[in-house]
């Protein structure tokens, strides 16, 4: 399959909006066979109408108007486009960041795939990105699961080269609040990547003075909340990244079951 057919068929309501504007706009970057009957080549060729106003009202309104229908492709995509804001925060691209992103959609998505999305990578790092737009398309279009998914994703990046500067910190903060992402659980999930005496107590959203059974209840509602059969919807390709937090979930409970001496 060609890399336009891919793309073409991988994602369903990121397609439209200011999203879809900067996929039109990344393809068109991108040598492929221009003969090929994609369904995304007319968008190539809008794509190029779009370059004056990229960020104009989107189409995405009128394609899907709930929540929940998150296909893997538009996660990815998303992820593709917010992975590239984080690394351009601090003015520049380690290579050590881009090689992370790059493992992570190979052991997501296979080499193949993978390649295929770099290649739409490389193009959207080139672009100047309105950050503000494409999370308010994510937000009003992906479940809170996903976005929280994203969320994780992101922290890892910009861990991936040893060095979290302020200036990532700063964007991916400004990320989730775009994205609709409570600081109870952007805390908890950059408690995740950071260590510090109270981190078991950020990941479950609690304060250090609580009652043992207020962490009990706490666990139950995170694990609740974190579990990866809220994310079964994106396809197998994400229950590692979504086990992941799950399982730092329950070693945070155990860490203070430990501490406290309760069981």
């Amino acid at each position: 399959m060609s890399f336009s057919k891919w793309i073409g068929a991988a994602i369903g309501w990121s397609f439209g909006g200011p999203i879809g504007a900067i996929i039109g706009m990344a393809l068109g970057s991108i040598v492929d066979n221009a003969t090929d009957s994609s369904p995304l080549l007319g968008e190539r060729q809008a794509g190029k109408k779009r370059r004056r106003d990229p960020y104009r009202q989107p189409t995405y309104q009128r394609q899907r108007q709930q929540r929940g229908q998150t296909q893997s492709g538009d996660f990815e995509v998303s992820l593709l486009i917010l992975a590239s804001v984080v690394i351009k925060a601090d003015g520049k691209q380690d290579q050590r960041e881009l090689d992370f992103v790059r493992q992570q959609f190979t052991n997501m998505y296979g080499k193949e795939r993978a390649n295929k999305a770099f290649r739409l990578f490389k193009g959207i790092t080139k672009q100047n990105i309105s950050t503000r737009q494409v999370c308010l398309q994510i937000k009003q279009m992906m479940d809170h699961a996903s976005r929280l998914q994203l969320l994780h994703f992101l922290f890892g990046i910009a861990k991936a080269d040893g060095l979290v500067t302020k200036d990532e910190i700063k964007q991916i903060y400004t990320i989730a609040g775009y994205l609709g992402i409570s600081s109870r659980d952007y805390e908890s999930i950059k408690a995740m990547f950071y260590n510090s005496t109270n981190n078991a107590y950020k990941i479950l959203e609690i304060e250090k003075t609580v009652s043992d059974d207020e962490v009990k209840r706490a666990y139950r509602k995170m694990a609740k909340k974190y579990h990866p059969d809220r994310l079964s919807h994106l396809g197998e390709e994400h229950r590692e990244g979504a086990e992941e937090k799950f399982r730092q979930v329950q070693e945070a409970y155990e860490h203070i079951q430990k501490e406290r001496g309760f069981k």
